[in-house]
């Protein structure tokens, strides 16, 4: 593994000829200063694999990783960093998996048998021998390359660019104003349900009418603490944009799980100065040019808890666009 990974995709993972798409998490714990990795077996192929499955109709691949975990193992997790995508061939054509790391200290409940017939947590040596698909050990080296570099343990800081909203063009009123389209509102509620993969205990935000109404639905479903600040509209970046910039370098510090919601023309501060917190093989990953960010996509940059303030991975994850 890199220093730093990266994984840039859209809501379904893009094309590229992928006949079943699929989502699932590396569950991990540290106990007696050793690495353990949560493993399943399933009665119907007798395999040990990860928690994983195909995705369902207008499921992001977050979501569905989640699902899959609390669903097979019965635990419920936030996503840690992204792991290594894995491809084989099934009947269908070609399968890609997505994984990402789950941190968790709990002991799954006794499975249903209907999926699932035994779990095991078991260090990472044991689990590469278990493992019945060769290619599911691509992920754990991953996850343990990232435990022994001190880049597995992370929170996540989420930079989210508002929804969609009306054109300026048709708007006469004030531009804090301005509110989303028809559009706007329904990724407001893929925002509200992709930010649960990560689930940030608080949202910091402009306070125009678009990003407000953008965070609104994850705020209202996860109680999250939410903060409005005027230096993230446009108008008061524009006057002073270092302000955006020291905001960042402080929720960086503060290890606090946290979602961003901005506009546009704010993101280039935004980036630069994230770039400043992580290497520059990462940094080249970041989105360089104009827009940046799609309406509605989220930038989910996850940050070092050896290392505070230190990214170490990225992730991009787009709306749909109807």
């Amino acid at each position: 593994m890199r220093s730093a990974e990266h994984l840039f995709e859209g809501s379904d993972g893009g094309g590229n000829g992928i006949a079943v798409r699929a989502a699932g998490a590396l569950c991990w714990r540290v106990r007696r200063k050793q690495l353990e990795v949560l493993l399943i077996h399933r009665q119907r192929y007798d395999d040990w694999s990860w928690p994983k499955g195909k995705l369902d109709q207008g499921e992001t691949l977050p979501e569905c990783a989640v699902r899959e975990v609390a669903e097979e193992v019965g635990l419920p997790i936030k996503l840690g960093i992204p792991l290594p995508t894995i491809r084989y061939p099934v009947k269908p054509g070609l399968k890609e998996v997505h994984y990402w790391a789950a941190a968790t200290g709990d002991m799954p409940p006794l499975p249903d048998g209907k999926e699932v017939d035994t779990v095991l947590w078991c260090q990472v040596g044991k689990a590469r021998g278990l493992l019945t698909n060769p290619s599911d050990v691509v992920p754990l080296d991953a996850l343990a390359a990232a435990h022994e570099a001190g880049r597995l343990e992370t929170w996540p800081l989420i930079v989210v660019r508002h929804a969609k909203a009306k054109p300026r063009s048709a708007w006469t009123r004030a531009e804090g104003e301005r509110p989303l389209a028809a559009t706007g509102k329904r990724q407001a509620l893929y925002v509200q349900r992709l930010l649960m993969a990560w689930h940030p205990d608080k949202v910091v935000t402009s306070g125009w009418v678009r990003c407000l109404t953008t965070i609104a639905p994850y705020a209202q479903a996860s109680r999250a603490k939410v903060k409005v600040t005027h230096w993230l509209t446009e108008a008061d970046h524009k006057r002073k944009p270092a302000k955006v910039g020291a905001l960042f370098d402080r929720l960086l510090a503060k290890g606090t799980p946290v979602a961003v919601c901005t506009h546009r023309p704010v993101l280039p501060t935004v980036l630069a100065t994230l770039a400043d917190h992580m290497d520059d093989g990462l940094a080249d990953a970041l989105p360089g040019t104009d827009p940046h960010l799609a309406p509605g996509e989220m930038l989910v940059a996850h940050v070092s808890v050896a290392a505070p303030g230190t990214i170490v991975a990225l992730e991009a994850h787009k709306p749909y666009d109807d």
